[in-house]
């Protein structure tokens, strides 16, 4: 009665009573609401055609087909009995899975029947029919999957970026930092045709790579004061920035992650363990961090959206269930906080230790995620773990590594979220995520080889300005993708302009807020957070209590616009009398020297005629010329072409 809408139902109407639904459930309630018979066939499969389509106009509409294959070796087309559900509202599908276009674009169209799913691929493209291809020629693999799919939509991509934005976004992605005024203007007068290559080669051996990119492992791995305490926490990020400096490759990095013991001091990989501390959350930051894998919905019940049963869930758990940790001290300033450590800990792996499946009451049998059987008799769980996860014979995790550099230097994933793979959530590129990840496997888990190959294609050196073609483009890497500095790279980024060395509580005066081992920035020796902490936080430094990218914000506030017009770290960097504004005057350089020096170290290129025109004279018959200068650096440091990468 409340699915039929006779009876009041806050869900609304499901379904009328001459509907197949109905029937079904009404014939089910009048026989008793029996349980299915031992020998009722049960669904194997769900084959959905077709996968992938593109429809240019005036082609508007497509038919879904759903064939579900049972084990008694029965089929029936379901089309019209299963549910679809669009990510967006490019399309629009009937109940009886004809997929319509509502406006140009691309949709995924999710197909449900019983525990099973599959995923349609839609693009409803325009006609253009005066479109003629104007892309460059590919220089990699990468431009040939991604030109190829562009052509296919008719889709031409915007040209080449000039050599100030390419260096800029190089800098911004590789060191994270802005170049120099001198590396700017030695960039924009070197004539050699393989410039772009060598500075990204020389950006990649510089020791800036491995503090930015330590960062971002940072954030990953959980390294934060609460659970690691200081010490701990600057032995893990300095293990991290070692790793990167040396090279290490990606599948020995994560294999000592996962396999480490010890002290988390002396062994500082141990923290891995150390930040995540029940076997549930070991699994579930694991499997999400290197597989690619979100398993949180499968403890309660079947994952709705994935393959993943509860039995994959708790045996996967089981295999973290031995790890143990020997707490040698606890410091810990706050009594009422049973998450906070401050002291050495031992991780080791303990001769007991088992997770229970919920549903039988018994104890899981440790086993790896998609593969049947256990682990071997006498097997240490994490060894094994480590052996299995990185070998290049796994079917994930080249691919989440490659697809997750691939979102850090494009701004978003092949797969979206980047570690959500699931064949409901199909890479934008398959082909091109498989050719990643081959080529990260045959150079043996290189990162600075993936790097540089992505980098030195020219779907990565596009310009972010759309043409008449690609201004929705939000999919397929048709432009350079706009984005906000990071948090850390923003405020680097003023201290640079204004020549104002970082001076964070309790670090080195200099260090760079993208050098920061923590989070706990300006809580030394019980200090209150500083106007620099503030900064951090409001323009989305993460607390490191998630294994997620998500955890670090992009979103744009008031309060950022706030920090950027009158906060107190904008105010102390101008107004400091010793800054780059003072250098200058002390200098005795011209009014057009200064103006010309300021556009060069805050974005990169030499200010244009127009803006010389007003600013030169501005300066020069200014009453008050530092007061005028101050302002000058103010506008250049609020413009888009400083706080957004391009």
């Amino acid at each position: 009665l409340k699915a039929t809408a006779e009876i009041a139902h806050e869900g609304g109407k499901r379904f009328s009573t001459d509907s197949w639904e109905y029937a079904v459930l009404a014939d089910w309630i009048q026989a008793g609401g029996a349980p299915d018979q031992e020998e009722t066939p049960v669904l194997e499969a769900l084959d959905v055609t077709p996968t992938n389509r593109i429809l240019v106009e005036p082609e508007e509409s497509v038919q879904i087909r759903a064939i579900a294959r049972f084990s008694d070796g029965s089929e029936r087309d379901v089309s019209g009995k299963v549910v679809y559900e669009t990510d967006n509202g490019v399309a629009e599908v009937s109940a009886e899975g004809e997929a319509r276009r509502q406006e140009f674009g691309e949709s995924t169209v999710l197909v449900r029947y019983l525990d099973r799913q599959a995923p349609v691929r839609l693009a409803f493209v325009p006609a253009r029919p005066e479109f003629a291809w104007r892309g460059d020629e590919p220089f990699n693999y990468i431009d040939e999957h991604v030109f190829a799919k562009l052509r296919s939509l008719r889709m031409n991509p915007s040209p080449l970026s000039g050599d100030g934005v390419f260096l800029r976004r190089a800098f911004l992605d590789l060191p994270g930092m802005l170049p120099t005024a001198e590396e700017a203007r030695e960039f924009a007068g070197d004539s050699r045709p393989d410039k772009r290559a060598r500075v990204i080669d020389k950006l990649l051996e510089r020791p800036e790579f491995a503090d930015f990119w330590a960062l971002k492992w940072s954030d990953l791995l959980r390294n934060e004061e609460r659970a690691l305490d200081r010490k701990g926490v600057e032995a893990f990020h300095h293990w991290i920035r070692r790793s990167l400096m040396e090279n290490r490759p990606l599948d020995e990095f994560v294999g000592d992650l996962i396999s480490a013991k010890g002290s988390t001091y002396q062994n500082p990989p141990a923290n891995f363990h150390r930040a995540n501390r029940t076997p549930v959350i070991r699994a579930e930051a694991a499997a999400q961090l290197f597989l690619g894998v979100r398993l949180n919905c499968a403890q309660c019940h079947n994952h709705p959206f994935d393959r993943w049963t509860q039995k994959d869930y708790y045996d996967w758990a089981a295999v973290f269930a031995k790890v143990d940790y020997k707490v040698l001290e606890n410091r810990r300033r706050d009594n009422n906080d049973s998450h906070e450590f401050i002291g050495e800990q031992v991780v080791f792996r303990s001769p007991r230790g088992e997770v229970k499946n919920p549903v039988s009451g018994r104890a899981a049998t440790p086993g790896f995620l998609g593969e049947s059987g256990g682990i071997g008799e006498g097997a240490d769980e994490m060894e094994a773990l480590a052996a299995w996860m990185t070998s290049s014979k796994n079917p994930w995790f080249a691919r989440v590594q490659a697809n997750r550099v691939w979102s850090y230097l494009m701004g978003r994933g092949l797969v979206d979220p980047i570690d959500d793979f699931r064949a409901t959530n199909p890479a934008s590129h398959p082909e091109l995520l498989d050719a990643l990840a081959r080529d990260l496997v045959e150079h043996e888990f290189d990162l600075r080889h993936l790097i540089r190959v992505i980098m030195n294609s020219r779907a990565y050196q596009l310009a972010s300005e759309p043409n008449e073609t690609n201004a929705d483009d939000k999919l397929n890497y048709s432009r350079g993708r706009v984005r906000r500095l990071s948090a850390e790279q923003l405020l680097d980024a003023m201290h640079q302009v204004a020549g104002v060395p970082n001076a964070f509580p309790g670090y080195p005066v200099g260090m760079r807020a993208v050098q920061l081992p923590g989070t706990g920035v300006g809580r030394h020796r019980g200090q209150r957070n500083g106007a620099d902490a503030q900064f951090l936080g409001v323009f989305g430094k993460p607390d490191r209590l998630l294994t997620c990218e998500c955890e670090r914000s992009a979103e744009t506030t008031m309060s950022q616009a706030f920090e950027m017009i009158s906060g107190p770290v904008i105010d102390r960097l101008l107004s400091r009398p010793d800054n780059r504004l003072g250098r200058l005057f002390a200098d005795g350089h011209t009014e057009s020297a200064i103006v010309d020096e300021l556009f060069w170290t805050a974005l990169g290129r030499a200010p244009t005629p127009g803006e010389a025109g007003r600013l030169v004279p501005l300066l020069a018959e200014a009453e008050d010329r530092r007061r005028v200068l101050e302002d000058i650096t103010w506008g250049l440091l609020n413009a888009k072409e400083f706080v957004l990468r391009r």
